[in-house]
């Protein structure tokens, strides 16, 4: 639905920033996991929109087996494409994925080889790239700035502006996000799908101030398990939402992180 009338309308009326969802390299792959023969074309079509009607936008892409092979060449698509950032998020398995996707998430040692992989190529790579459910990749780059290993092309004042850089896991937190899903409901992010309320019956900002669950995520020292030991929790935190998924407790320690507390 992204084409260059459009793109110039959400600029016209003060957007600032765009995301489009590239799943695949190539259109076999992004169409079956869209559903929807022709996306993939439809999808790099909107990105030529944006930039024609100059809308920054970056590409998301969600990290699984069928896409980790492909991640160079998406990454190349786009700077290719002129975009201005990549995120790529990891698979938690929630809404159609829960039903859909079960053979699709990283094992531990994949996601901690895919994660030690993005940190050398950013070093090089030209855009900065984000990582929602993968706090231990920005921990990773933090770690390695601290040493002197710095990307050539971005910042590193750059690359802390993101909502993870030293933070951790952004879900509901001061400088991180919320969501607000099409009926209205307000969640801390798209993969921890917990109801914090409602922007029809409450403004975003009493929802923000007052949600006990926002509480406690913006508690570190509730953390439990490994989470709750590790000595990366103030600046990682793991995945509150794959902690949930997996736990039904979103302050439970990451079932994906290979981290942990100190010898």
């Amino acid at each position: 639905m992204l084409d260059t009338a459009t793109a110039r309308k959400l600029v016209s009326v003060g957007i600032r920033y765009a995301s489009i969802s590239i799943d695949g390299a190539d259109a076999e792959t992004h169409d079956a996991f869209r559903g929807e023969a022709g996306n993939f074309k439809k999808a790099l079509e909107g990105a030529s929109a944006c930039k024609g009607a100059g809308l920054p936008f970056q590409f998301n892409t969600v990290i699984r087996k069928k896409t980790t092979p492909q991640i160079s060449d998406i990454l190349r698509l786009a700077t290719d494409y002129g975009a201005y950032g990549v995120e790529l998020f990891d698979l938690v398995l929630v809404g159609r994925a829960e039903r859909e996707c079960q053979d699709e998430t990283l094992t531990i040692r994949e996601r901690r080889e895919l994660v030690e992989w993005l940190a050398e190529v950013q070093i090089d790579y030209p855009l900065p790239i984000e990582t929602p459910s993968l706090p231990m990749y920005p921990l990773l780059l933090k770690l390695n700035g601290d040493k002197g290993v710095r990307p050539k092309h971005i910042p590193m004042e750059e690359l802390a502006r993101i909502a993870y850089y030293g933070r951790g896991c952004a879900a509901g937190r001061p400088r991180g996000y919320l969501v607000i899903r099409n009926n209205g409901e307000v969640n801390p992010c798209i993969f921890l799908q917990v109801n914090l309320g409602n922007v029809k019956g409450k403004s975003l900002r009493q929802i923000w101030q007052e949600s006990p669950t926002l509480v406690q995520l913006r508690s570190r020292e509730l953390l439990k398990g490994i989470c709750g030991e590790c000595q990366y929790k103030d600046i990682c935190a793991g995945c509150r939402a794959r902690a949930y998924v997996h736990t039904g407790d979103m302050l439970a320690a990451d079932p994906g992180c290979w981290l942990g507390p100190p010898a």
